[in-house]
């Protein structure tokens, strides 16, 4: 969710920005704004896949099973979440627009539409996604060793209401 220090923008405030139910015609620009962030926010961990097959597991499997939700501004998607039941299974924003408030805008929907509660899994090196989310009420609940496609430990944080 976040990383190192955002560049200079002159992007606006998230209250100009369009929280909607992903359509298929944005998956492309969906698996972009995963692709930019990952990169971003997580330099030391090793992608599991290819910048083609990440944008066709966008295109063919992630959007059109639906819980897909963009941001928009501007007509330009600069953020995605994914919301499996109550699995926030992805949260990503242009690295642009980290800071701005729409990644709350994003979790805020998420409690909305899973009330009973919500898990998640994060990168144990992300420790500004750890800061985000227990800023959001998330308690860490499971620690792994890294048996994962990326080789990369994790953690699994929960909300309770």
């Amino acid at each position: 969710m976040s990383g190192p220090a955002r560049p200079a923008t002159t992007a606006p405030a998230s209250a100009s920005v369009t929280l909607r139910p992903a359509a298929e015609a944005d998956a492309g620009a969906v698996a972009d704004v995963y692709l930019r962030s990952y990169d971003a926010a997580l330099p030391t961990v090793r992608r599991a896949h290819t910048d083609d097959e990440v944008r066709d597991f966008f295109r063919y499997v992630v959007v059109g099973r639906g819980g897909t939700w963009v941001a928009e501004a501007a007509g330009a998607v600069v953020g995605m979440m994914v919301l499996e039941g109550a699995e926030l299974s992805q949260l990503y924003l242009d690295p642009r627009w980290r800071g701005r408030g729409v990644g709350d805008r994003f979790v805020a929907l998420a409690k909305e539409r899973s009330p009973g509660g919500l898990s998640l899994w994060t990168f144990q090196v992300n420790t500004p996604a750890h800061r985000f989310y227990e800023r959001h009420g998330f308690t860490a609940a499971e620690r792994t060793d890294g048996a994962n496609e990326e080789r990369e430990p994790d953690v699994r944080y929960v909300w309770r209401p």
